[in-house]
């Protein structure tokens, strides 16, 4: 190895110490570098009322049928 990937390896694990002291320690890890754009927000997925009441009714589904299955009620 030579001495520019042993000093690679080193900042490596130095980046990795300071994100796991800065979860331990609830702070944010900060990801950025300075002076770079932070990314766009993306919009959250939001189930319509019609959405989840089909996901509500194969649930349902799915619960009789291993009820069914093991001789349940």
């Amino acid at each position: 190895m030579s001495l520019e990937e042993i000093l690679a390896q080193i900042d490596r694990e130095i980046a990795q110490l300071k994100q796991a002291r800065a979860l331990l320690s609830g702070e944010r890890p900060s990801v950025r570098k300075s002076g770079s754009t932070p990314k766009t927000t993306r919009k959250k997925h939001r189930l319509s009322p019609e959405g989840r009441k089909r996901i509500a009714e194969a649930v349902r589904r799915r619960w009789a049928e291993q009820r069914k299955a093991s001789g349940g009620k």
